[in-house]
């Protein structure tokens, strides 16, 4: 009985849906058959409206020798041209073929089936701050109007990309396609000699600069299917971008690169794209990165992007592969409604060798070739709401397995501080002089022969926690961030003692990231492998820092200004001493011509003097600890500068910002000692004078620039 009505309910609904369907049909091919007949009317029509939006839109004269339709769905073009108004040819094109998909254009989308250039050049020249192709960068005021400042980036992102898509052909052919740069001594040229696909294979041929260079672009790409697997080579050399040395003085070059993306679709409220991303002997000089060539062999990403409605996130599950080390990173910004960055790291214990043989050759000198033994890891976990900077959050650590240590130093032995060596400032890039660190040099100090009052008031001043931290300061770290986030600059650096002397003993002073990176490590080596002892290397770090103009180390500094042995000084000469270090060449303007201190100095001494008090270093002593008391030797006051104002220098900090992070988790310190670098840069701001006594009135840094510019406009102005 059920089946009967089964075949009386289908036979109900089959007639009247067979009709409808054939209906539909029938309009279609009707639809077709007027498009057909009439297409060559409204192709003109499609190509005049677009000459003259060029026209009104760009101020380009486009002109189209012939065009007609090729077949079903092809429109061919020859002898185009691109001329913007009273400027440089753009764009000619001796023959053009582009065909569509008919069955995603009944639906509105445009997807390309077929391409064919021959014979096409472009030219792209600027001179001077016009070009011929800055209509590109132009923006219409329906664009400007219409933008919603808060739009989904999903849904931007799955649209953009898509149509990116759909305009990959499934059929294409170019030959001899050139694209030329021109702009005043710089000239770029690159000719597709051939470039094809043919059911996804992808080959081509590219010429650099005519015979300079071959490239080629090979693989596959299925844009219907959402994969693209596409590498960049050249032939019997490195694929390099002469522009970007000559513009960005970036040098650049590899063997092979390769981009695969496997997988992009929209999941409930966000955007995924999965692929993977690798490069062969990666070759890359910048200075702001390393001093020298770095060289990468070989390494790779296995990555999964998300965008969601305001984020933009690489997901934990990705994977970066360097050497035969992994990290698995994880990154997100998000854009509104205030910006937010968050950056976490995560290795598991890795074979500790296979870690420093995965450094990039040329990025860390000092440690190439050395041999270790057992397991490290790192975590990292960062941060940052900018609606509330002062809640930044930072944790890192590295740490080793219970069987890792140094079983041979590579280029440089790490434990050389623990006896006699030959320490070499340099200045400008350039040796000052040969320091012999030990007995052998007669102003060479034991610590046991400096006095306490110095080695207290340095300490207080630039790392109270020196002798409880493992070579870092993780919470000083974390106001660095926040403090240089609010002020937009470098204003605030965490160097601690252990990160200063590696500085200085071991890496040259070029300031980049590469060094950075390799003072961190190399700290971490000394302090958890106790290389050295902590008074020992307290004991160097004194005896080879700058205290002035050539003076270098506290034996020659107590003699220069006080003519004292380092034994000798007292508690107001040591806090000035400490005032010095972070701009040791500007130290004789905290002095007037009569050899006493400026009064600006009070609330520094007022605050070291304090510290150390609290601390047990110094007796509590309300005239400000020795501040009246301190003379400079007579035989220096000659040198005084005539003016009493404050150099531009003292408000610069010449290893300031956030390359002086610490990375790696300290012991516990007191509060004070993370907060005391901002009270010291409050304190000892300079102050004026009471209008009295003009004498010494202190101008700030803003007036001086001032003043030298107003005397510069004054100069102007005369000749």
């Amino acid at each position: 009985m059920s089946s009967l009505l089964q075949r009386i309910s289908f036979k109900k609904f089959k007639r009247p849906t067979l009709i409808t369907l054939s209906v539909l049909f029938s309009l279609i091919l009707v639809a077709g058959a007027v498009a057909f007949f009439k297409r060559d009317a409204l192709l003109k029509s499609v190509v005049n409206k677009a000459i003259l939006a060029a026209k009104t839109k760009y101020n380009l004269n486009v002109k189209i020798g012939e065009y007609g339709f090729s077949g079903l769905s092809s429109v061919r073009f020859q002898n185009i041209s691109v001329i913007p108004e009273r400027k440089d040819s753009l764009a000619k094109i001796q023959d053009f073929t582009l065909g569509v998909k008919l069955f995603p254009l009944l639906f509105g989308k445009v997807k390309i089936s077929k391409l064919s250039i021959r014979n096409a050049l472009i030219s792209l020249i600027k001179k001077d701050s016009t070009s011929n192709y800055d209509f590109l960068f132009k923006k219409s005021e329906k664009d400007t109007t219409q933008l919603k400042p808060q739009a989904d980036l999903s849904e931007l992102a799955n649209k953009l990309l898509n149509q990116a898509l759909d305009k990959i052909p499934e059929d294409m052919k170019v030959n001899n396609f050139l694209i030329t740069f021109d702009q005043d001594t710089t000239h770029l040229s690159l000719l597709t000699e051939t470039a094809n696909i043919n059911n996804g294979v992808v080959n081509s041929t590219i010429k650099l600069n005519k015979n300079q260079a071959v490239w080629h672009v090979n693989g596959t790409a299925n844009p219907s299917d959402q994969h693209l697997d596409l590498k960049l080579f050249a032939d019997h050399q490195k694929v390099t971008f002469p522009y970007l040395d000559k513009k960005y003085h970036l040098t650049l070059s590899f063997d092979t690169v390769r981009s695969v993306m496997t997988r992009a679709e929209k999941v409930h409220h966000r955007f995924e794209i999965d692929g993977s991303w690798s490069v062969k002997n990666l070759l890359i000089n910048q200075p702001k990165i390393a001093a020298n060539d770095i060289i990468v062999k070989d390494a790779s990403i296995d990555a999964t992007i998300l965008v969601g409605e305001n984020y933009v996130a690489l997901d934990s599950s990705s994977v970066v592969h360097l050497g035969n080390v992994s990290v698995s990173p994880f990154l997100k910004y998000t854009v509104f409604p205030h910006k937010i960055y968050e950056m976490k790291i995560k290795t598991n214990p890795q074979n500790a060798q296979d870690i420093f043989n995965a450094f990039p050759t040329g990025l860390f000198e000092s440690l190439e070739g050395i041999k270790v033994q057992g397991k490290l890891k790192y975590n990292l976990n960062f941060y940052l709401d900018s609606s509330q900077p002062d809640s930044v959050k930072f944790n890192s650590s590295l740490t080793g397995s219970d069987n890792f240590k140094i079983l041979s130093f590579g280029k440089t032995n790490f434990q050389k501080i623990n006896g006699e060596f030959i320490y070499t400032p340099y200045e400008n890039g350039k040796p000052v002089r040969d320091i012999i660190v030990g007995p052998a040099n007669p102003n060479y100090t034991p610590i046991s022969e400096i006095s306490p009052n110095l080695q207290h008031a340095l300490m207080t001043s630039e790392d109270p926690s020196f002798y409880s931290h493992h070579g870092f300061v993780e919470e000083s770290i974390r106001q660095s961030i926040a403090t240089n986030f609010k002020a937009k600059s470098f204003k605030r650096g965490g160097s601690t003692i252990s990160m200063q002397l590696v500085k200085n003993v071991f890496l040259n002073r070029q300031k980049n990231l590469a060094r950075k990176i390799e003072e961190i490590l190399i700290v971490w080596l000394i302090e958890n492998e106790h290389l050295s002892t902590k008074q020992r290397m307290y004991e160097v770090y004194l005896n080879i820092i700058e205290w002035g103009r050539n003076v270098y180390g506290i034996g020659e500094a107590a003699h220069y200004y006080f003519g004292k042995s380092p034994s000798e000084l007292t508690v107001g000469e040591s806090i000035y001493l400490a005032h010095i270090v972070p701009k040791p060449k500007a130290s004789l303007y905290a002095w007037q011509s009569d050899g006493t201190l400026k009064p600006y100095l009070i609330g520094y001494y007022n605050l070291i003097g304090g510290l150390m008090a609290r601390r047990g270093y110094a007796e509590n002593d309300s005239t400000h600890y020795g501040f009246y008391e301190v003379r400079l030797k007579e035989s220096l006051r000659a040198q005084l500068a005539p003016t009493d104002s404050i150099p531009d220098t003292l408000n610069e900090d010449e290893d300031n910002g956030f390359f002086n992070l610490n990375l790696f988790k300290p012991a516990a310190i007191s509060k004070d000692s993370v907060t005391q670098k901002e009270a010291l840069v409050k304190k000892s701001a300079p102050i004026k004078e009471t209008p009295a006594d003009t004498t010494t009135q202190i101008k700030t840094a803003k007036e001086l620039r001032q003043e030298r510019r107003d005397q510069r406009k004054k100069q102007n102005r005369k000749q």
